[in-house]
This record gives C-alpha cells, sequence and structure tokens, in this order.
C-alpha cells in the first residue's frame, strides 16, 4: 500500500512561520530590484512581467510606486526602466559608508585647497567603479565627475589601484557581480602583472580610460585590515603653456590617503 509522504513537524512549522510572515507586496517589489540589479540593462514593464511570471498589472502598481519613492527611473525616450542611484545613496548612509566619507573628505579638501587639483573619491561596488564625494580645486579648469559615476573596475585607473591592494579572497568576492568576460580577464597572466605592477609602485599615473588630455593620478586609501577600501584619484586637465608638476601632486595626494586611511577604524 502507497503512503503519501508524511511533513516533518519542524517543516511544518516553518511553512507556518512564512505563512504568517508573508509580505507579497514587499516581495514584489524586491524581485523587480533584483531582477533590474541582475539584468545589468533597462527592461520594460512588459518584459520585468514576463520575467518575474506575474501579470503586467500588478507589476504595473509596483513600478509606479519604485519610481514614486526614487528607486527606478525610466531610460530617455523610451520606456525600459533601470535602477536610480537610491540604493546605492542608501548603502553610503550606512555607518560604515558614513565613516568613509566623513573621515576622508577633510583630507581631501585639504589636498584640493594646497594643489589647486579637484579630486574624486572612489569605492567598488558590484565590480564597478564608484565616485562617493569629489572636492574642486581653484584653478581656473579642472575635471568635474557627477557623483555616482561608475565603469567596470577593471576599465578604470582607480578600480585597477582598489583591486591591486586586496589579499586573494577579497580580490574574487569584489569582482564576483563582475560580466563573465571581467571575470576571465581578472585571471589572466597579463592583468595579474599590471596589478602586481600597481601595487609594486604603490600608484597610479596613467592616461583617462574617459577623457582625452587628462591624466589620472591616483592612491589607494588602505584600511586597518591592510587592503584598500577606496582610492582617491585626480584628473589632471593638461592646457597648453601649462605644466603640472605630476610628482608633486602625487606627493601630496599620497600624504592625503595615507592620514585618511590611519584614520579608519
Amino acid at each position: 500500500m502507497k503512503h503519501k509522504p508524511v511533513k516533518s513537524s519542524l517543516s511544518a512549522d516553518t511553512d507556518l512561520v512564512r505563512a504568517a510572515y508573508a509580505a507579497p507586496a514587499l516581495e514584489k517589489g524586491l524581485d523587480i530590484l533584483e531582477l533590474l540589479a541582475e539584468a545589468g540593462e533597462p527592461l520594460s514593464t512588459r518584459a520585468i512581467a514576463e520575467q518575474l511570471g506575474r501579470s503586467k498589472g500588478e507589476i504595473f502598481r509596483m513600478v509606479f510606486v519604485l519610481q514614486q519613492r526614487g528607486y527606478l527611473e525610466r531610460e530617455p525616450g523610451t520606456e525600459r526602466l533601470a535602477l536610480s542611484r537610491r540604493l546605492f545613496d542608501l548603502g553610503i548612509r550606512t555607518p560604515r559608508g558614513r565613516q568613509l566619507t566623513s573621515v576622508v573628505l577633510p583630507h581631501m579638501e585639504r589636498f584640493s585647497e594646497n594643489t589647486g587639483q579637484g579630486a574624486h573619491l572612489v569605492v567598488l561596488s558590484r565590480a564597478e567603479t564608484v565616485v562617493v564625494a569629489t572636492t574642486a580645486g581653484y584653478l581656473d579648469a579642472g575635471v568635474t565627475i557627477r557623483l555616482g559615476y561608475g565603469r567596470p573596475a577593471l576599465e578604470a585607473n582607480s578600480g585597477q589601484l582598489i583591486l591591486a591592494f586586496q589579499p586573494e579572497h577579497r580580490l574574487h568576492l569584489l569582482m564576483r557581480e563582475a560580466s563573465e568576460d571581467a571575470q576571465r580577464m581578472l585571471d589572466i597572466p597579463e592583468t595579474r602583472r599590471q596589478l602586481a605592477e600597481i601595487r609594486a609602485r604603490g600608484y597610479q599615473i596613467a592616461p583617462s580610460r574617459d577623457i582625452v588630455a587628462v591624466t589620472d593620478i591616483a592612491c589607494p586609501i588602505i584600511g586597518p585590515a591592510g587592503h584598500a577600501v577606496a582610492s582617491i584619484v585626480v584628473p589632471c586637465l593638461q592646457r597648453h603653456g601649462t605644466r603640472i608638476d605630476e610628482m608633486a601632486v602625487l606627493d601630496a595626494l599620497g600624504r592625503c590617503c595615507r592620514d585618511a586611511g590611519a584614520q579608519l577604524s
């Protein structure tokens, strides 16, 4: 005689707890945010509904609320949706994020006052660089980068610098959400050689990956655990008739990053 499988009391209790504390609307909202984060590109409401196996009507209501609260934004000229900077902004407001900016920013401001150069504080998030704070120098021309700007870590001078100052286990942890191509690139001998050279040198001076006639000068901020928690990059604009003393900027930036790192806990 065939018997139906009997659920253990532990399993039944777990199901009861889940049912009692279920929050379907919240779960739908989180599903949308997680899907857009993983997709890496804007999606239409129809595409979101299809991928989540939900009706367009119920997804539309959730999307409307998420847009109203600033978590989603529409791609210009289309109906496709993408994550806004809202989640990132919330992350920066955590005690750890607040400590980093509150400790480092005064040192950056002092650096900019002394050298005239603007500076950008960069961290890694989801295998991309993200600008979390900026200071403006007093020179009559400079490069300004908006908060939240980022690009793949291995394609940015500041990102390579942060990766160069990581132990092996953290290196792969930081890159776990990168594209498959980027993860493969991380392990090729040429990439490892470049990171080893940056680490041995202790800084990065290289042409900007974004802007012609700009040289990035960057130094790591080493936290108490001994690895880079961020970097400060100074985009030096090359101008006719003006020569920037890059080594003087590097020397001042190195002191700025060392002083800031020594205050982190």
